[in-house]
């Protein structure tokens, strides 16, 4: 679904709708797919819900979270994210661990109790 793009994202294409919801979501599969195979290292227990962090086309980095609501293949945008031409395939940039990790903590996200 993704391949290394730079020191810094992977490159993915997407099938990129809007929809009404509060945060850009993909099928919950592909979440945990791309998790463990692009943001664990293999040691230790990991988590695979925390969310993936894409950018698409010049617009700002969002948080992906799972939703089995939602076809394998395909991000949807809240309304609001959307650009007007949508939907449609697109190249989306993906954020690597690290880079991930820093643009959350610079949202306030952090994982929830117990994890």
């Amino acid at each position: 679904m993704f391949e290394q793009f730079s020191s810094g994202y992977y490159l993915g294409r997407l099938y990129v709708e809007p929809y009404d919801g509060d945060h850009a979501v993909i099928h919950g599969d592909d979440h945990v797919r791309v998790n463990e195979h692009l943001y664990t290292t293999g040691e230790g227990v990991e988590r695979t819900d925390a969310p993936l962090v894409m950018k698409l086309d010049s617009g700002g980095h969002f948080p992906v979270l799972g939703d089995d609501a939602v076809p394998t293949g395909t991000l949807a945008l809240p309304t609001p994210l959307a650009p007007g031409d949508l939907p449609d395939r697109r190249e989306v940039l993906l954020a690597k661990a690290d880079r991930a990790t820093e643009l959350l903590r610079y949202a306030g996200w952090t994982p929830p109790e117990g994890r």
